[in-house]
């Protein structure tokens, strides 16, 4: 008996394909591309300049043995599906498939859905359509302008700094926004102000600030200034001038688009971007749900859309009534800061609201639960309603000085009773005043200030401000953040991004030579003639014929003009034990490191060694600091192998008072110390 043919749906991901398999039963057959299958070349630039910029697509390296399987099986199959990605990538994957298995990219083979749920895949497979060449021209255009970009600048950084640099189109604007920062930090010149506090009681204790003087703002600039207004005050009365009250309504945040997923995780839960990223991309594409089977827990993760389907909507409506009562519904529509290029699928959000965090935890890492419980949370909230606070101001007058007191409290908690993402927590009381009422003074406090320098970026503000000046899409702020690391243009310090001295010489070559390059407008200006492409307004390789004109005058002058810049060696105190040279600090890919100055005739290189200033409590070498495999500190013996003493929080020179074994440094919001012995609960 002959076999019976099956569909062949191809999709990007291994898990994705396992989970709609199994929604598919065995009439399909469901196989994982794993990303791209074809691309430009790495060895050289891919692009032809003479022939208006005709890519060199090739088969990617390792594909080999995928595409014989993708091939084999598309012949024995009675129809092929493509459904990768919903966005311009995924688009571009598909027609690299359609051109590797020989399908017409103008038939009915493309197959689309934003979430991964057995409803909506076999919706989906009943309507296909035709690859959308504007998404596909779209992500040829980002492809060539970016490998124009970087293999043409990078080589030059290579002989004029030192190899293994690079300089993308997307990241050099990112880091001369970083640059820019730690300049205007570094230029920053405090400025002197005091804040003055009337301290008043009547019932509970509460405080006024001085704001004004007569019927301007007064700004107190030094002390004998704040003195002054002390001695004015102390000598004079207070009195209630005016009181208002009203009712402040505030509304629940849209929910979750990438950039703002990106931003709350990190904001709430210390998450890199890359961290963020993977999680969500686990709980889209299938979790094994315990008595449920694997599901898809939420909707497709790189969207610049606050756009929710009418179904989600009233899935959610339908919870919100259920669960919290009628008076909790909101009617919120939220819309997009931008046009609704990327509006083809929605906001993240659950893909069943009815899968309440709390009910599959168990079946959850505890980041995905994090994560999860966010993103559901965020999104019922949104459909919820108006916090409702009852807000009161108060005018207090001495004299011609005039001080406000400010109140609140929660009336009705609407949508707060989930979901709290805002600074303004709790009640601010103020007891029952009246108008020409002499409030009983406690003090007054006078606290100098100073102001303070911009803040660096996080990878929280930096997507912020990435998104606000549209430079690059969703799914570029993760890798362009991991490419500025991973070159040392930027480290590190905590949640801190730091440029490196590598970053500034870098940006200071970029700005003189390449001021379009490293320009946010330029680079936004570009973001929206490859919008303008996937419209199908304009061609795309004119936008390359359009940028390269003028760059390829800036890349010659910058060749010619550039001189080799020497990198200041940062000698150590060490010397090197195999030729007696000085070791100098270098810069590597996973930090600092020695090196011999004597190279190349000395290739000597060694790891640098931080001591924490305590000594081993078994064997008396130094303890230092160590990194694990996956980039965490602990703290080691300086004598392993023979000494195996080991510290995951920081050792303390003190020892614990009650079993002798050193304290650690516990970090928290209040740092504390405990005794290392597992067995001790001291802490102090």
């Amino acid at each position: 008996m002959a076999e019976r043919k099956k569909t062949l749906l191809i999709v990007e991901s291994p898990s994705k394909a396992k989970t709609i398999g199994k929604y598919l039963g065995p009439t399909y057959k469901v196989m994982a591309s794993v990303g791209h299958i074809r691309d430009l070349p790495k060895s050289r630039l891919g692009i032809d300049i003479e022939n208006n910029f005709e890519p060199g697509y090739i088969n990617i390296r390792g594909k080999g043995d995928l595409i014989k399987d993708l091939k084999k099986e598309a012949k024995k199959a009675k129809k092929i599906y493509l459904a990768t990605d919903p966005d311009r990538e995924g688009e571009a994957i598909s027609w690299h498939l359609s051109y590797i298995l020989n399908i017409d990219p103008a038939s009915d083979c493309r197959v689309e859905f934003n979430e991964i749920t057995k409803t909506t895949i076999k919706e989906a497979i009943k309507h296909p359509k035709p690859i959308n060449m504007g998404l596909v021209d779209a992500q040829q255009a980002r492809r060539a302008l970016d490998r124009l970009v970087g293999y043409q600048i990078s080589p030059i950084l290579w002989k004029k700094v030192k190899r293994g640099l690079s300089a993308g189109r997307v990241q050099s604007a990112a880091l001369k926004m970083i640059c820019d920062r730690e300049e205007e930090i570094r230029s920053f010149k405090p400025e002197e102000y005091w804040n003055i506090l009337a301290n008043f009681e009547k019932d509970i204790e509460y405080s006024a600030k001085l704001n004004s003087y007569g019927e301007k703002k007064i700004k107190v600039t030094n002390r004998n200034q704040s003195d002054e207004i002390l001695k004015d005050l102390n000598s004079g009365t207070f009195i209630i001038k005016e009181i208002n009250k009203k009712k402040r309504k505030v509304r629940a945040s849209a929910p979750f688009t990438t950039s703002s997923l990106q931003q709350e995780a990190s904001n709430k839960f210390g998450f890199f971007t890359k961290r963020t990223m993977s999680i969500a991309q686990q709980l889209y594409e299938g979790i094994d749900i315990k008595g449920n089977g694997t599901l898809g827990l939420v909707t497709y993760i790189r969207t610049d859309s606050v756009r929710i389907s009418e179904e989600a909507k009233v899935a959610a409506t339908e919870y919100i009534i259920d669960n919290y009562g009628k008076e909790y519904l909101g009617n919120n529509n939220y819309k997009n800061k931008k046009k609704d290029i990327q509006d083809a699928h929605e906001a993240i959000r659950p893909s069943d609201v009815k899968l309440n965090p709390e009910e599959i935890k168990d079946s959850l890492t505890k980041d995905q639960y994090k994560l999860y419980k966010m993103i559901w949370s965020r999104f019922l909230a949104s459909q919820m309603a108006e916090a409702v606070f009852d807000s009161v101001s108060v005018d207090i007058e001495n004299g011609k000085y005039g001080f406000k007191a400010n109140g609140r409290t929660l009336d009705f908690d609407g949508y707060k009773r989930l979901y709290n993402n805002d600074s303004e927590e709790g009640n601010k009381l103020l007891p029952e005043l009246t108008v020409g009422e002499e409030p009983k003074l406690i003090g007054i406090d006078a606290d100098q200030k100073f102001t303070q320098p911009p803040a660096r970026y996080t990878e929280a503000s930096l997507v912020k401000d990435l998104e606000e000046k549209n430079i690059g899409r969703p799914s570029t702020y993760s890798p362009i953040i991991a490419t500025l690391t991973g070159r040392r243009y930027v480290v590190r310090d905590k949640k801190l991004l730091v440029p490196t001295e590598l970053g500034f010489v870098v940006i200071g070559l970029l700005s003189e030579y390449f001021a379009e390059i490293v320009d946010a407008e330029f680079t936004a200006g570009l973001e929206d003639k490859l919008d303008s492409v996937e419209l199908y307004e304009r061609q795309w390789k004119t936008i390359l014929n359009e940028f390269y004109g003028d760059f390829s005058k800036e890349l010659k002058i910058a060749d010619e003009e550039i001189a080799k810049i020497e990198m200041e060696v940062k000698l150590s105190d060490q010397v090197c034990e195999l030729c007696g040279k000085p070791m100098a600090i270098k810069e590597g890919r996973f930090g600092e490191f020695l090196a011999c100055t004597g190279y190349p005739e000395c290739k000597n290189t060694k790891p640098i060694i931080k001591k924490v200033g305590v000594k081993c409590p078994e064997c008396g070498e130094d303890l230092i600091v160590k990194k694990s495999r996956k980039g965490k500190l602990f703290y080691g013996c300086s004598g392993y192998p023979n000494c195996t003493v080991v510290f995951w929080d920081r050792p303390n020179e003190k020892k614990c008072p009650q079993c002798g074994s050193l304290l650690v440094e516990k970090k928290t919001k209040t740092s504390t110390l405990k005794c290392s012995n597992k067995e001790c609960k001291y802490k102090e």
